[in-house]
């Protein structure tokens, strides 16, 4: 019996220790040049099949901002509790915003993740537009043309956000 208690406290202990993975360190300014390795760092981590690579530009807690490399369609979104901003750097594909997550599934305790999107609007973005989804909005790139590479941040939206 305490082989299976102190068995049981030591993989307890294990998990605990194994789901604190560290905080990003913050990092309030990046250079040209730093996107620009960032981007080709996304390059060379590719893989075949790999919808999106995503690199670290910048974080101030509970802040993300995100290099997303974008090659071929990949899952749609849902975050609940936060909104989504994209600038996009190079490329261009399409965005559709709206309607019901197709094939449905917890991503964690603030995502959902699907197939695609069934309904919702169809808008094209290129090169220098910026976007905002908000916080519950399904969203996915149901095209790429070749490439797209984003800037993508990550707005934590509390319960009084948009009052005034």
């Amino acid at each position: 019996m305490r082989v299976i208690v102190i068995s049981l406290v030591l993989t307890m202990a294990a998990s605990a220790v194994w789901a604190q993975q560290p905080a990003p360190p913050t990092k309030t300014y990046s250079s040209a040049a730093d996107v620009t390795a960032l981007l080709a760092k996304a390059k060379a981590d590719h893989k075949d099949g790999q919808p999106t690579v995503v690199e670290n530009i910048l974080h101030l807690a509970p802040y993300n901002a995100n290099l997303e490399y974008r090659t071929s369609v990949g899952p749609a979104a849902v975050h609940e509790r936060e909104a989504e901003m994209f600038y996009v750097l190079d490329g261009s594909a399409t965005l559709v915003t709206g309607g019901k997550l197709a094939g449905e599934k917890r991503t964690n305790a603030e995502n959902l993740s699907g197939t695609g999107i069934e309904g919702g609007t169809a808008q094209a973005v290129a090169k220098g537009d910026v976007i905002i989804v908000p916080e519950n909005t399904p969203h996915w790139f149901s095209a790429i043309n070749g490439t797209v590479v984003l800037m993508s941040l990550h707005v934590p939206r509390t319960a009084a956000a948009g009052t005034h």
